[in-house]
């Protein structure tokens, strides 16, 4: 085993010593000390997560069929959804209307709201639905 440097934290140590965790370490020590022949993390199983799912409720929809997403706020879940909804639903006209379409979509972020929409292909607006978007 290699030797900890000072300042290490004890998680530095323990992966040092090719573990993740306190407990690991005990166990691995105890099997070493008895004699047992193991393997550390030597296996790869593959495993899908079940599909879940999950409804969208348009804020607006036009007679002529326009939906129509109001946002004051985007958030990264309103953001993967629409993603979501747009992909598995490519014959849904969706456009938003924003209070601002500038306002970034995070901290420290230059994207905005308006960027977001057109690398995602979504029509949008600021604070009115324009006439041409009602027929």
């Amino acid at each position: 085993m290699r030797k900890p440097r000072k300042g290490m934290t004890q998680q530095q140590v323990l992966l040092l010593h090719g573990v993740r965790s306190g407990l690991e370490e005990k166990i691995c020590q105890d099997l070493s000390a008895r004699g047992v022949k193991y393997e550390y993390e030597s296996v790869k199983l593959r495993y899908t997560r079940p599909a879940s799912e999950h409804t969208y409720t348009p804020d607006i929809v036009l007679p002529n069929e326009v939906i129509l997403e109001l946002k004051g706020r985007l958030t990264v879940q309103d953001r993967q959804k629409m993603i979501l909804v747009k992909k598995q639903h490519p014959d849904l006209d969706i456009r938003f209307v924003f209070s601002n379409s500038k306002t970034k979509i995070s901290k420290g972020s230059k994207t905005t709201y308006a960027d977001w929409c057109v690398k995602n292909g979504f029509p949008f607006v600021d604070k009115q639905v324009p006439d041409d978007w009602l027929k």
